[in-house]
């Protein structure tokens, strides 16, 4: 049996990702729809609609969303939906507040619906296979480089640069996502540096130093000033031999012999999980990738760069 999901939120992530794995899912049916800039219509295929109320006033039945507008508006129609009897799939990050989060925990539970806080970067062709290598060595150093152009990849996306549009932590909680799910150890921030435009509320640049539960030091360096082709990549050191993430996770290296090049089909995974998830009826909402987050934004130095203008 199909699940019948709708899409809140029809931008580029909704429209490049979402969409195209939901058109080859065989556990899902995607019935609708919904964003203030489509031109209703309840009796397209799917059906379209400008807000959400619209939807749930109306006779399509659905028994999920995927929300993927941005995390400021995300927790009120989370909890609309979750209010109706509704499974919820959220993007990353999951909200804007770890007590929000919480919260549409809470909710879920009570309503006795699924909540899924997807990770898309966990699913890269690699990460499986990291995370099998690394859980039989000894790490000894991690290097995180995360590098973008934020013209290319969130063009216009003003919401970016409010609070709880999270900056340049909303690609670098991709590779925290990952490094939460490959490492073995638990690591805690240490010390942090935000680089945050006079005119916008959240970082465009940020030098983060961990120490995991070992004291092996895990660094990153995120940057959405980057110009060119993206840097998505993270060289893990143990003991017995080095290895390297690169490509967002697409491709392995163990020292230097490549082990995994493939192309990315993450949303397929995402969805996949999601309809486990439903079989089984329960939820998964790892927060640890988020608490970095939180962590950084509130242990971080910050220093006052240039104005930002696309």
């Amino acid at each position: 049996m199909t699940t019948r999901i709708a899409l809140i939120g029809f931008g580029k992530i909704a429209r490049d990702q979402h969409q195209p794995a939901l058109a080859t899912s065989a556990d899902f049916d995607l019935v609708a729809t919904v964003d203030p800039q489509l031109e209703p219509d309840p009796t397209a295929t799917p059906a379209r609609f400008a807000n959400f109320d619209a939807l749930l006033a109306s006779d399509i039945e659905v028994d999920a969303v995927a929300l993927c507008v941005p995390p400021q508006h995300r927790f009120a129609m989370a909890c609309r939906a979750i209010g109706a009897g509704l499974h919820v799939l959220l993007e990353k990050p999951p909200g804007i507040t770890l007590s929000e989060v919480d919260d549409l925990q809470q909710r879920a539970v009570a309503a006795g619906t699924t909540l899924y806080a997807s990770w898309h970067s966990r699913h890269a062709p690699a990460i499986e296979a990291a995370r099998e290598w690394l859980s039989t060595q000894t790490v000894t150093a991690v290097e995180i480089d995360w590098r973008e152009d934020v013209t290319v990849f969130h063009p216009g996306q003003a919401w970016i640069w409010e609070p709880g549009g999270l900056g340049v932590f909303d690609p670098g909680i991709n590779a925290l996502s990952i490094a939460t799910h490959v490492l073995v150890r638990p690591f805690a921030l240490r010390e942090a540096t935000l680089d945050v435009p006079g005119n916008c509320a959240t970082p465009i640049a940020a030098q983060l130093s961990f120490e995991d539960s070992a004291g092996a030091p895990v660094t990153a360096v995120l940057d959405f000033r980057h110009q060119g082709d993206p840097c998505w990549q993270m060289r893990v050191a143990t003991e017995a031999g080095e290895l390297r993430l690169e490509e967002g996770g697409g491709r392995m290296r163990v020292d230097g012999e490549v082990r995994i090049d493939e192309d990315k089909d993450e949303y397929a995974g995402v969805y996949a999980l999601f309809a486990n998830l439903l079989t089984e009826g329960r939820s998964e909402t790892d927060l640890r990738p988020f608490i970095h987050v939180a962590d950084a934004l509130m242990l971080g130095r910050r220093r006052t760069v240039d104005d930002f203008h696309e």
